[in-house]
């Protein structure tokens, strides 16, 4: 072997350990399922490292945005925008090609609202069997206030060559699952992460928000687990080993498929990263969620509150 051959795979082992042994996380944490702000800081000039900016509010990105990042629009470029469903294969194999995503890329997403949205995108990356995507431990907030730069113009790529696979429908519940769990006919476990007024039907859904259902309430059988439950004050995931204690106060523990839903499968993708992702659990993660649901005819609910729709 000549010494330019050994020199180059000496700096190519190199960059691979960079990219792959993440600072301050130990195995029982999922291994590099996420990246710290100090990785990626240290890691922008990367060319192996795609930065993938998923927020909810309009306009952020624009404003000022992780440099070198990209940013996908959750209700354009992650959706089907003619039905409800999420990208196809074939969109969402383009969307990360025009992003200049390769097979061997190193994805971070990151976004805002303690990255309810970037672990949804998280999710349809899982779905499609797109490897290597972390994301950014505390997101946007965190980096914020940290006091690290943002900028304003975004930078355009090459064309990438990832290649997306068929989608694996068991990360994903339906309508149909949820409802035989309701009834008792599949023995798993269902995770309602919204807050405790929403679980209770003390209300429809949080103020402000568009997207309601004509009930209010829970799915039968499902346990509370609030999403903020999981974060610590600076919006990173707390430690494996609480999140496992917080799960099993609730008889979670891995030893059944989980199904976690929210109001519209944002805030439950964050769960479902928890608990996939960082606990290792068997979870799906139901998209049509609270707004589905609780629009449906004829499925169980239980209302504790028992609010009733245009009443006060």
């Amino acid at each position: 072997m000549s010494l330019h051959t050994r020199i180059a795979r000496l700096v190519a082992a190199a960059s691979t350990a960079l990219l792959v042994a993440v600072p301050g996380l130990s195995a029982a944490a999922a291994g590099d399922a996420l990246v710290s702000t100090d990785w990626l800081e240290k890691n922008l000039q990367n060319p192996q490292v795609r930065v993938v900016e998923v927020s909810v509010n309009p306009g952020l990105f624009e404003r000022g945005h992780i440099a070198g990042a990209v940013n996908f629009n959750w209700h354009t470029d992650l959706v089907d925008t003619v039905q409800r469903d999420i990208a196809s294969q074939d969109a969402f194999q383009q969307l990360l090609r025009n992003a200049g995503i390769n097979n061997d890329t190193v994805t971070v997403l990151y976004g805002d609202n303690n990255n309810w949205f970037a672990a949804w995108g998280a999710w349809i990356f899982d779905i499609y069997g797109v490897k290597n995507v972390k994301l950014l431990d505390g997101g946007r907030k965190k980096w914020e206030a940290e006091g690290r730069p943002l900028v304003a113009i975004a930078d355009t790529y090459a064309a990438g060559n990832v290649t997306v696979n068929a989608a694996n429908e068991k990360l994903r519940a339906r309508l149909a699952d949820v409802v035989a769990v309701a009834k008792k006919q599949k023995d798993l476990v269902l995770v309602d992460i919204r807050s405790a007024d929403e679980y209770s039907g003390k209300i429809f859904a949080p103020a402000g928000v568009p997207e309601l259902s004509i009930r209010a309430g829970h799915v039968p059988g499902a346990v509370n687990v609030t999403w903020s439950k999981l974060v610590a004050e600076d919006g990173t995931f707390k430690p494996a080993d609480e999140l496992k204690a917080i799960y099993a106060e609730v008889g979670i523990d891995g030893s059944k498929p989980i199904i976690t839903y929210c109001r519209i499968g944002e805030r439950s993708s964050h769960s479902w990263f928890a608990l996939s992702k960082i606990l290792g659990y068997d979870v799906a993660n139901y998209d049509g969620s609270w707004t589905e649901y609780g629009n449906a005819v004829g499925v169980p609910i239980s209302n504790p509150a028992g609010t009733v729709f245009g009443k006060t």
